[in-house]
């Protein structure tokens, strides 16, 4: 698995133990410690996949859903996982609608994740 990958998460531990699992399986991981970070590799960056947890510490409750319209509108091809501890159906439908190809609840099962990861790029291009 060679994906190029952004990974946003506000929790240091969450971030560099999905970076490690993300870069053992092969992917290339753009690891973003907040917002700020996020919207930075996403003005400069081009990724295949994006993990977005939605609520990142010093903004607003739903920041990485505005982090995944931003990303869709810049890159329209590039997946989007959107991540999170605090889910609800609403959210769920909310990052659907913005344009994500999956929604994860917190704490992740990463057998399911590395699935996803892999699989997701592939069954687009199918379509």
């Amino acid at each position: 698995m060679s994906r190029r990958i952004l990974l946003v998460d506000d929790e240091p531990t969450i971030l560099l133990g999905l970076t490690h699992v993300l870069r053992r399986a092969g992917a290339h991981v753009t690891p973003c410690l907040g917002r700020d970070e996020a919207e930075e590799a996403i003005r400069t960056g081009v990724f295949d996949l994006a993990l977005l947890d939605v609520r990142l510490s010093g903004s607003e409750g739903r920041a990485g859903l505005d982090l995944l319209a931003l990303l869709k509108e810049r890159s329209p091809r590039t997946h989007v996982i959107v991540m999170t501890a605090y889910g609800s159906e609403e959210i769920r439908r909310e990052a659907m609608a913005r344009g994500a190809a999956h929604y994860c609840d917190k704490p992740l099962n990463l057998e399911v994740l590395l699935g996803l990861v892999r699989d997701l790029p592939q069954l687009s291009s199918c379509q």
